[in-house]
């Protein structure tokens, strides 16, 4: 790939990841409308590992708490705060493992990686954030956060695997639905991108390791630099407009690029 192509998909992933528009349906529209070379699992392996260094590093002190937590956890013990919230972070991740296992082995998931599909979940899960977002409550915060939420969010996250639904939108989605504020909502989504980007480089990485394609380190090094910069950008942006704007113009924008794909799709 040239640089330009490399540069394309490192900073549409890391600007996408973490807001609620869809990361991985718009790099499978980046080679379906322009043309352009596949970029190729190398590539999406080092584009997650830039996104996934951003989120720990902005936030780090929830990161440090759920990993200190983590080894009283290996224990048995569930006698602090960030036990319990590795414990959450873990039950949340096991539905969309469990999917996604899934849906790749029926070969489901190559199935759904059509234009039509993600401008449909582009549509109906942006109108589905916006009635969310509107009608939710706001008495909960991050810190309150349950097993049962924990739970329910992460079956929410299962949907992400849909092309076009975006995995940061419909867990915020559910963390709005369930009453947690603006910002924690994301918060919450943020962690649990964590454990399932790590979940998705090593499946994506074991793909590569079989394949014996692990030729482009200095392209996959080029990628994970500038993923990280789009990506750490977004979300500091994201998060200070959270304290006075609410989610509408990002389904906005969901819809209006759904209506434009199915527009692409259907004629």
């Amino acid at each position: 790939m040239t640089t330009f192509n490399l540069l394309l998909v490192a900073f549409i992933q890391g600007l996408t990841e973490f807001l609620p528009v869809s990361s991985s349906g718009h790099l499978i529209l980046l080679p379906a409308l322009t043309g352009l070379a596949d970029q190729g699992q190398v590539i999406d392996v080092a584009a997650h590992l830039g996104t996934l260094a951003a989120v720990i590093l902005y936030f780090w002190a929830d990161v440090r708490l759920a990993l200190g937590g983590t080894l009283r956890l290996l224990r048995g013990k569930i006698d602090t705060k960030g036990a319990f919230l590795a414990l959450c972070l873990i039950i949340a991740t096991i539905p969309v493992i469990i999917v996604g296992l899934i849906l790749k082995v029926t070969g489901l998931s190559d199935a759904m990686r059509g234009i039509a599909v993600i401008g449909w979940a582009m549509i109906i899960f942006g109108i589905v954030l916006y009635w969310a977002d509107q009608k939710g409550a706001n008495h909960r915060t991050a810190e309150s956060w349950t097993l049962k939420h924990a739970v329910q969010m992460g079956l929410w996250q299962a949907l992400a695997l849909i092309p076009g639904t975006s995995r940061s939108g419909i867990t915020i989605t559910a963390g709005r639905i369930l009453g947690y504020n603006r910002r924690d909502a994301a918060r919450l989504s943020m962690l649990m991108s964590i454990p399932t980007i790590i979940a998705s480089a090593t499946l994506l990485g074991l793909d590569v390791i079989s394949s014996g394609d692990v030729g482009a380190l200095r392209d996959a090094a080029v990628v994970i630099g500038m993923s990280f910069v789009a990506a750490l950008l977004a979300l500091s942006l994201m998060m200070r407009l959270l304290r006075s704007v609410s989610y509408t113009p990002y389904v906005i924008y969901r819809i209006a690029l759904g209506i434009v794909l199915l527009w692409i799709a259907y004629t």
